[in-house]
C-alpha cells in the first residue's frame, strides 16, 4: 500500500478543522484532501467551465422548441448558414412527434386507453414503493396479478373495445410494458432457479444449472431473434405466437438466469448459523425459505437486483431486431420523415430518448439506495 494513499486515507478520516462542517467539510474531506486530489479537482472545475457553457448553449440558449417543419431547425441553407439562433437542438421534432413517441402507432382516438393503464400502475405503484403503507399484500395482488390482466384488455381490445393488434403498439409505452412484466417475471423465476442451483436434488440442480449457464452464455439478441423466428418453427401448422408476447418471453428468460446468480449470490452469504436455527425451529424447506432465509438474501443483494433491473430496462431497445419499436426504435424510425430531416433532428432526438432512459434508471437506483437504508438494520441497538 502506497504512502500517498494511506495519507489520502488518514485526512479523509481526521475531522474537520473547529468551525468548518457542513459544505465546507465535506469539500475539504473529498475534493481537497492530497494534492493530488487538487489538481484533478482543478482539472474537472475547469473541463466543467468549458463545457457546461456549450451544451446549455445548444440545448437551450440556441435550441428550437416549437415550430410546423424542418425549416425552423435547418442549420444550412442555399448559399450559407442560418442565424445562430437557428442552430442549437431541435427540440420542436420531439414537440411535434411527441404522442408518437410515447404512444407509437395506436390509434388516436384510443390513447386514452394506454394513458389510464399508466395512471392505474402508478397508483398502485406508489403505496407499493412506500414502507409504511399497509396492506403490501393486497397491494401486490392488484400491481401484480389483476393490473395486468385489466391492461391487457384495455390496451388489445375486446368487451366492446376496439382491437388494437400489437405491432401497432410502439415508444415508451412498450418499453414499460416490456420492462414491466420482465421484472415482474423474472424476480419470482430467478428465486427458483437459485434456488434449484443449490438443491440437493441432483435432477434439478443440473437442470437449474444448464439453463442458466446456457441462457447467460448467449446475448439477448439472440434470445429474442430465438424467440421471434425459431420458436414459431416448432408450432403446429396454423399455430401463432403474438410478436410482442416473443419478446417479453425472452427479455424475461433472459433476465432470469441473471437474477437467479445474484440471488444464488445472497443466498451464499447467509450465515450456516441461519439455516440451522430454521431447522431447530421445526420449519419445512419453504418455510425456512420464505420466513428467515430469502428476506436476508434479498436484503444483501439489493444493489445487484436493481442493477439487473435497470440493464433489463435498457436491453429493451434490443427489441428492434424482430421490428418493435420501443423508445429508442420509434425515436430513430422518426429521423426518416423528410418534414424533419435536418443535421440537428438524430442528436436532439436521441438525447431525448436517452435522458428519458436516464430519468427511470435513475429513479430506480435512487430508490434501492432507499431501501438499502431502510432495511439495514444490523448495526442498530
Amino acid at each position: 500500500m502506497s504512502d500517498s494513499f494511506v495519507r489520502s486515507a488518514m485526512l479523509a478520516q481526521e475531522p474537520p478543522p473547529p468551525g468548518e462542517k457542513g459544505a465546507a467539510a465535506w469539500i475539504r474531506r473529498n475534493l481537497l484532501a492530497t494534492p493530488k486530489d487538487i489538481v484533478l479537482t482543478l482539472l474537472a472545475v475547469a473541463f466543467l467551465a468549458w463545457a457546461l457553457p456549450h451544451a446549455i448553449n445548444w440545448l437551450f440558449v440556441q435550441a428550437v422548441w416549437t415550430g410546423p417543419d424542418r425549416t425552423f431547425c435547418a442549420t444550412t441553407v442555399q448559399g450559407g448558414i442560418q442565424p445562430d439562433g437557428w442552430s442549437g437542438a431541435c427540440w420542436a421534432f420531439v414537440n411535434a412527434k411527441f404522442d408518437q413517441i410515447i404512444y407509437g402507432g395506436y390509434p388516436i382516438d384510443e390513447r386514452w386507453r394506454p394513458t389510464l393503464v399508466g395512471i392505474l400502475f402508478v397508483l398502485l405503484l406508489v403505496p407499493m414503493l412506500i414502507p409504511s403503507v399497509p396492506s403490501k399484500g393486497l397491494n401486490a395482488i392488484l400491481l401484480f396479478i389483476v393490473l395486468p390482466i385489466v391492461s391487457f384488455f384495455l390496451l388489445y381490445g375486446g368487451f366492446g373495445l376496439e382491437i388494437v393488434e400489437t405491432p401497432r403498439w410502439g415508444g415508451l409505452m412498450v418499453t414499460l410494458v416490456l420492462s414491466f412484466v420482465g421484472i415482474a417475471a423474472s424476480f419470482p423465476l430467478g428465486i427458483l432457479l437459485a434456488l434449484g442451483r443449490r438443491s440437493h436434488m441432483p435432477v434439478i440442480r443440473m437442470v437449474s444449472v444448464i439453463f442458466i449457464e446456457v441462457v447467460r452464455g448467449v446475448p439477448l439478441i439472440t434470445v429474442l431473434f430465438m424467440a421471434s423466428v425459431v420458436l414459431p418453427l416448432f408450432l403446429p401448422a396454423g399455430w401463432t405466437v403474438d410478436k410482442l408476447l416473443r419478446a417479453i418471453v425472452g427479455v424475461s428468460i433472459f433476465a432470469s438466469a441473471y437474477m437467479a446468480e445474484v440471488i444464488r449470490g445472497g443466498l451464499q452469504a447467509i450465515p450456516k448459523g441461519q439455516f440451522e436455527g430454521a431447522d431447530s425451529l421445526g420449519l419445512g424447506y419453504w418455510q425456512k425459505m420464505r420466513l428467515i432465509i430469502l428476506p436476508q438474501a434479498i436484503k444483501l443483494v439489493i444493489p445487484g437486483i436493481v442493477n439487473t433491473f435497470i440493464g433489463m430496462f435498457k436491453d429493451t431497445s434490443l427489441v428492434s431486431i424482430i421490428s418493435m419499436y420501443d423508445l429508442l426504435g420509434i425515436v430513430r424510425f422518426l429521423f426518416i420523415d423528410p418534414n424533419w430531416a435536418t443535421a440537428v433532428t438524430p442528436l436532439t432526438g436521441l438525447i431525448f430518448a436517452g435522458f428519458v432512459f436516464w430519468l427511470f434508471c435513475f429513479g430506480m437506483s435512487r430508490y434501492s439506495a432507499f431501501m438499502e437504508r431502510h432495511l439495514d438494520t444490523g448495526h442498530k441497538r
